[in-house]
């Protein structure tokens, strides 16, 4: 099995790399390196600490539920789209799982057994239940705890989109996966058309990306920037404003009312994701013919019309 060799990712990790063991339910070694570190070649764009933050008082609120309608859909897409793979998957990984949106959506007989890892403590302790084995696991995207050829499948959903080093996070993806399907759902600031490459770079092949739109619509833009934080999707860019004044965003709320609102005075939001599905390198792929195998050549085709006619005669 052909894998990219990235060891010095786990020298980076407090605690353990973690295998799958037996049991159910239960709570694992924190994965989250230290504070504000990164990976020693990414662009350190994104505050991870903050993310944090952000994603633990969104999981503490009174009703978190409310705002999880985009994820919650997002999930069951990614689990229909688990549900299409003519085959089943003994261990799986879903990283960055907030309340566990895609596990709730799959059953035991797809899937055998689940990590989830989310760099939020509290999202984890809030996670759905379902009828799959499942194991939480506190830890970041990009250090993750896990031996190498470990799953057979892995899926991310709404969360790679604020990793520093997205090419790195795949390669570990690449690294933890066994012989399965890798389908990452993310709403990324790249071009749709570098993905494929992030991925093959990453050591997957067979790949499939194409992008989802999904389009809200909200009261005024106030309620969108609520629901946002709600869901824990607020800015954690480094180069953010610490203070937005009023005036400016009244101004901006009236901008955006003025030149999107719907009919009905309602303004629409529109959210982008991109889906890429990849597979790992495995002695079962089906393989192309080596070079000069054929045994029949393209002008020869022409003729197939007139040999299936004349075989119907006959």
């Amino acid at each position: 099995m052909l894998r990219p060799v990235l060891l010095w990712r786990l020298t980076r990790l407090r605690g353990p790399a973690v295998s799958a063991g037996n049991g159910g339910r239960r709570e694992v070694a924190s994965g989250v390196p230290p504070s504000g570190s990164t990976s020693p070649r990414a662009l350190n764009i994104f505050d991870r600490e903050l993310k944090r933050k952000q994603k633990n008082w969104a999981a503490r609120q009174p009703e978190p539920m409310k705002f999880d309608y985009l994820k919650e859909e997002v999930g069951s897409r990614i689990a229909d789209r688990v549900y299409d793979i003519a085959r089943d998957f003994p261990l799986a990984l879903d990283v960055g799982c907030g309340r566990g949106y895609i596990a709730q959506h799959l059953n035991k007989e797809i899937v055998g057994k689940i990590f989830q890892t989310d760099i939020a403590e509290h999202a984890l302790k809030n996670s759905s239940e379902t009828d799959i084995p499942t194991v939480n696991i506190l830890a970041d995207e990009e250090f993750l705890p896990f031996q190498e050829n470990t799953f057979d499948l892995v899926v991310s959903s709404l969360s790679l989109h604020w990793v520093n080093d997205l090419p790195r996070a795949l390669e570990q993806l690449a690294e933890t996966e066994r012989e399965g399907g890798f389908s990452p759902h993310i709403s990324p600031f790249t071009a749709v058309n570098d993905l494929g490459h992030l991925l093959g770079r990453a050591g997957f092949n067979t790949l499939t990306v194409d992008t989802d739109e999904i389009q809200v619509n909200y009261p005024g833009m106030f309620e969108l920037m609520e629901d946002l934080k709600g869901m824990g999707e607020s800015n954690c860019s480094w180069n953010r404003k610490a203070l937005l004044h009023r005036d400016t965003m009244l101004a901006a709320a009236a901008v955006y009312r003025e030149m999107y609102r719907n009919e009905d005075g309602s303004i629409p939001a529109t959210y982008q994701i991109y889906h890429m599905i990849g597979w790992k390198y495995h002695d079962s792929q089906a393989r192309p013919a080596e070079r000069g195998s054929a045994t029949v050549s393209f002008g020869e085709l022409a003729k197939l019309n007139d040999v299936m006619s004349q075989g119907k005669k006959e």
